[in-house]
Parts: C-alpha cells; sequence; structure tokens
C-alpha cells in the first residue's frame, strides 16, 4: 500500500489526472457522511451519543498508543461515514468499542503507523480477538465502499494557502499550523459537520489569517472567496460559526487557568465540550 497523505490523498491514485485540484472539489462529497446523518445529530439522541463515546475511544488511543492526531481524525471520519450510511444495533454497547478499534485499525494500516489491539484493550474487561476486529474492519470497508483515502480539510490546505502570494516568508507554514489546530478542534462541533471538507480549510485558513495576519486578513479573503471551486455564502456562515467555536475554546482555556484541573481528564473535557454542542445544535444553521 502507498503511504497516504492527508494533505494529497489523491497522489499515485489519480497520477493520470490533469487536473488534481477539480478532481478533489468533485470527489469531496463522496468521503462525507450522509445528509441525513447531520439531521440526526442536530436533534440528539443515540447517534450524538454513540458518536460521543467513539470519538472518546479514539482520543483514549494517544494516550495509550502514542497515536498521531491526523491518524484520529481519519479514524474519526470513518467512525462518522459508517454510522451515517450503517443502521447501528442500539442494544448491544460492544458494538461501539469494536467500531472504534476497527476504525483506529483501518486508519493506522492506511497512514502505515503500528497499531496495537492489546495496547489499546490493556484496561478493558472484554478483549475483542483479532478475527473480530478484522471482520468489523471489513463491514466498514465495505459500508465506506472501500474509500479509505479520505478526502478532509487538509486536501485543500496548500491550494487556498497558494492563491495568495504574502510578502512574508514565515507566512504560509505559520497560516498552516494555525489552520490545521483549528481543524483538529472542529472535529468534535456537531455544527461545522455539514460543511465540505473544502469549506472547513477554507475557513480555518481565513480564522487563521485573521487571528495572526489581520492587515493581510482582507485580500487573503477576497482571493478566497474568488475562487471558482469555493461557496463564497457556506465560507461566510462557516466562518462564523467557526469563530465562536474559537472563541468558546479560548474562554473554557481561561477558566481553566484559574480552576483546579487535576480531576480532568480527556475524555471529561470531550464530554463537556461535546454537551455543549449538542445544547446549541438546535439553534444551528441549516445544512445544505
Amino acid at each position: 500500500m502507498d503511504n497516504f497523505d492527508l494533505q494529497d490523498p489523491l497522489t499515485r491514485i489519480e497520477e493520470q489526472q490533469s487536473d488534481t485540484i477539480s478532481v478533489l472539489f468533485s470527489s469531496e462529497s463522496d468521503h462525507m457522511p450522509s445528509h441525513n446523518y447531520f439531521q440526526c445529530l442536530k436533534t440528539g439522541g443515540f447517534h450524538v451519543s454513540f458518536r460521543r463515546e467513539a470519538i472518546s475511544l479514539i482520543l483514549k488511543a494517544q494516550y495509550s498508543c502514542n497515536l498521531d492526531l491526523y491518524t484520529q481524525y481519519l479514524a474519526i471520519n470513518y467512525i462518522d461515514r459508517f454510522i451515517s450510511w450503517q443502521e447501528i444495533p442500539q442494544s448491544n454497547p460492544w458494538v461501539l468499542r469494536l467500531l472504534a478499534i476497527a476504525c483506529i485499525s483501518l486508519a493506522a494500516k492506511i497512514k502505515e503507523i503500528h497499531f496495537s489491539f492489546s495496547d489499546f484493550q490493556r484496561e478493558e474487561r472484554f478483549i475483542f480477538d483479532t478475527p473480530a476486529i478484522q471482520r468489523m474492519e471489513l463491514l466498514v470497508l465495505d459500508a465506506l465502499k472501500w474509500r479509505m483515502r479520505s478526502i478532509t480539510p487538509f486536501s485543500f490546505i496548500t491550494f487556498f494557502v497558494s492563491l495568495f502570494e504574502p510578502k512574508d516568508p514565515p507566512f504560509p507554514q505559520t497560516l498552516e499550523d494555525r489552520a490545521t489546530n483549528i481543524i483538529f478542534q472542529a472535529r468534535n462541533e456537531i455544527n461545522l459537520l455539514g460543511y465540505k471538507p473544502s469549506v472547513i480549510a477554507a475557513t480555518a485558513l481565513l480564522l487563521a489569517c485573521h487571528e495572526l495576519f489581520p492587515l493581510q486578513f482582507p485580500f487573503f479573503k477576497t482571493s478566497i472567496l474568488s475562487c471558482e471551486y469555493v461557496n463564497k455564502e457556506m465560507v461566510l456562515k462557516c466562518f462564523n460559526a467557526m469563530q465562536e467555536m474559537v472563541s468558546n475554546e479560548v474562554s473554557e482555556s481561561m477558566v481553566d487557568v484559574v480552576s483546579s484541573s487535576s480531576t480532568r481528564t480527556p475524555v471529561s473535557v470531550l464530554d463537556c465540550h461535546c454537551n455543549k454542542s449538542e445544547s446549541e445544535s438546535a439553534n444551528s444553521h441549516r445544512y445544505d
């Protein structure tokens, strides 16, 4: 298997294509959850709690297996796509853990990163054996139509930065680093799940530029919004939602500084954050 790069998902697969950028934009919807899935999340209930717990398990791998953030992001992408197309039996709670392990395993394989089933399940009462995990992997692959080289927001970052030629040399890398951090934050936001990966990427870059290079922001904004592939209205709507997300993160960070953090864990922080997102989702904008 060729090494998979989230920023260049079509490498070697689409090498015969003369216009890779056009292929990226035309194919991105194939790597998103179904529209009905977003509607289910907006109303709360089983899908919201199932997703929250699945993400908590995936984030756990960062600590138990030293899994990098990009592989986690890919695994969450698989989770969202799978549960949006496949009916999940609510009476079998073990399905959640088996699915999370399978999605992490698939993401690690395509990223060519070692993932140990035993290390991840070290503290679990019930241990899934390798055949059971592999069977679930096949179910995930089938549901996702074997589209594992996912097109994500990271696939569009370099393209959008290239639309603007700043005079300051450190500008591109600094901008990309901050935008990447924002994209990682956005993965947990229900209100942002309905936007296409390209819209998330463009918005994250705009927000990063607004924070770090305010004098250049108007020019960068014009460059992105005038791009033929960009839906201007959706980017502006996403920008407002993402700006609110970042503002909330800053506010929560300030509270953390003055409060005791000894009992806070990655899972508890995520649960608190997701609960807040659920309560706000009823007032969120409509997904198009």
